[in-house]
């Protein structure tokens, strides 16, 4: 048994807070029926992997899940939400009784196999240290070794401006 207050035990709390979050963040942005919640649900559940990613030894990547995710997507929608016609009903679909068993079901069977996964693979060590972290060796790394990241990120936020263009495509009746 560890005590909460050694290192160990206080880092363990840590990691429950910001699985708790992201859980918890995660619930909020998918059952929530105003469209400014479950951007703020979003938000919080991106924030919360941020700090798994943190927890995994990969700063860099905390950082860009904080820039790209919950900065530019999340603001990105809300900048939507507010172009929108703000006396319009936006109401997230609603979820009938089958819809919500299929998708329990199948969050069910997700977390099933997860942990399953989870408990049976021997994981190895935890990378300790990629580069030196100074800005000429990440901008290098996004440019050669991380070049298709790189590429992808542009795509997330493409799709995340045509997503903002949908919602806000019939703009605000005068």
């Amino acid at each position: 048994m560890v005590s909460l207050f050694t290192a160990e035990g206080l880092t363990g709390l840590v990691f429950l807070f910001i699985v708790a979050v992201t859980v918890v963040g995660g619930i909020i942005a998918t059952s929530s029926v105003r469209l400014p919640r479950a951007v703020s649900g979003l938000a919080m559940c991106l924030i919360g992997v941020a700090g798994l990613y943190y927890f995994l030894n990969s700063p860099f990547l905390a950082a860009m899940e904080m820039l790209i995710y919950v900065g530019a997507v999340c603001v990105t929608i809300v900048f939507a939400i507010m172009l929108a016609d703000p006396g319009a009903e936006k109401k997230v679909g609603r979820q009938g009784a089958i819809s919500t068993v299929v998708s329990v079901s199948v969050g069910g069977l997700l977390f099933w196999g997860l942990a399953i996964l989870g408990t049976t693979t021997m994981w190895p060590a935890a990378a300790v240290k990629v580069n030196e972290g100074s800005i000429p060796e990440i901008g290098k790394s996004l440019l050669t070794t991380y070049s298709m990241v790189f590429e992808l990120v542009s795509v997330v936020l493409l799709l995340a401006i045509i997503g903002a263009l949908v919602l806000a495509r019939k703009g605000r009746e005068v």
